[in-house]
């Protein structure tokens, strides 16, 4: 939850993939399923290499990483100071 934290956007999304086919589906799928829904992203960036995919939808930003760059990268850390949201809980809430 990057609210009062970040001028760019409100909520991280973070997860990762174990390969770079995997990583690129998962970034699909949520482009497709949000799709369905009737939102579209405002960028994507990383599709290609699929090593580190970003999904830009404004208030929400998914970041979709292989490990080895999730960990290089480490936005947890980076954001350390905002609390975490269990995304689960949030959904069934």
């Amino acid at each position: 939850d990057l609210r009062g934290i970040s001028l760019v956007t409100d909520y991280f999304v973070i997860c990762s993939g174990l390969n770079v086919i995997q990583v690129g589906a998962i970034a699909e799928h949520i482009v497709e399923q949000l799709e369905q829904r009737g939102l579209r992203p405002l960028q994507v960036e990383g599709k290609a290499a699929a090593r580190w995919v970003l999904v830009d939808y404004g208030d929400v930003v998914v970041h979709i990483f292989l490990q080895r760059e999730r960990e290089y990268y480490d936005l947890e850390r980076l954001w350390g100071d905002a609390p975490r949201v269990d995304l689960a809980a949030a959904i069934e809430a």
